[in-house]
C-alpha cells in the first residue's frame, strides 16, 4: 500500500498512456485530449525522478497535442477528404526529419551532459528527439512514425529499468508490442485508401 500511495500518478498514467495508444491505433481524435491528460502527469513523474529531457519532451506534448488535434480535425481539407488519410513520408520528408533528430540529439546530449545531473544523458537525449518527431508524424498521421516508437519505446525501457519506474517499463513494454499493431492496422488503412501517397512538405 505505501508503494501504490507513493506512485499512484505514475500507475494512473501509465493507464492514461495505453488509453491513448489504442486510441492512436483506432485513429480516434481523442487520443489528443487523453494525451494531453497524461503529459500533465508525467510532467511531475520526470521531474521528480531527474529525467529532465523526458520532462520537457512532455511539455512538447501538450503543445503539439493541440497541434494534432487541429490537423486530424482540419487537415482532411488539403486532401479534399472529410478526415486527415494515413500518409506514407517521402525521400525528402526522410531526410529532413532525420537531419532534425540528429539536430535535436546532438543538442540536448550537450546540455544534459554539461549543466544536469541527468544520471543517463545520452539516452536520456536519444528517446526525447526521437519522440519529438515521432509525435510530430503522428499529428500529420504518417505511417512511419509507428517505426520510431518501437525504437524509442524499447530504449525507454531500459532508462526506466535502471531507475526503478517500474510502472511505467510496463507501461513502455506494452507500448512497443502496441506501436507493432499500430503498424500494421494503419498499413491496412493506407492499402484500403485509393490514391493515398507519400506526405512531401510541413504546411
Amino acid at each position: 500500500m505505501d508503494w501504490l500511495s507513493n506512485h499512484y500518478l505514475e500507475i494512473f498514467g501509465a493507464l492514461t498512456g495505453i488509453l491513448y495508444v489504442v486510441l492512436e491505433i483506432r485513429q480516434s481524435i481523442w487520443l489528443w485530449p487523453v494525451g494531453l491528460i497524461t503529459s500533465v502527469i508525467y510532467i511531475w513523474v520526470f521531474f521528480a525522478s531527474k529525467f529532465y529531457a523526458d520532462m520537457g519532451l512532455q511539455t512538447y506534448y501538450v503543445l503539439i497535442s493541440i497541434y494534432g488535434w487541429y490537423w486530424w480535425l482540419k487537415g482532411g481539407k488539403k486532401y479534399d477528404r472529410e478526415s486527415l488519410p494515413v500518409t506514407r513520408a517521402s525521400m525528402k520528408m526522410a531526410i529532413i526529419l532525420a537531419s532534425v533528430f540528429l539536430t535535436l540529439f546532438a543538442v540536448l546530449w550537450y546540455v544534459l551532459f554539461s549543466h544536469t545531473d541527468s544520471p543517463v544523458p545520452m539516452g536520456d537525449a536519444f528517446t526525447t528527439a526521437l519522440s519529438i518527431v515521432a509525435t510530430w508524424m503522428l499529428a500529420r498521421k504518417i505511417i512511419e512514425h509507428w517505426m520510431l516508437w518501437v525504437i524509442a519505446d524499447l530504449v525507454s525501457m531500459g532508462l526506466y529499468l535502471y531507475k526503478g519506474l517500474y510502472p511505467t517499463v510496463g507501461l513502455f513494454a506494452v507500448y512497443t508490442i502496441m506501436a507493432v499493431i499500430g503498424y500494421r492496422e494503419w498499413r491496412k488503412a493506407i492499402m484500403a485508401s485509393p490514391g493515398s501517397k507519400s506526405l512531401t512538405d510541413f504546411g
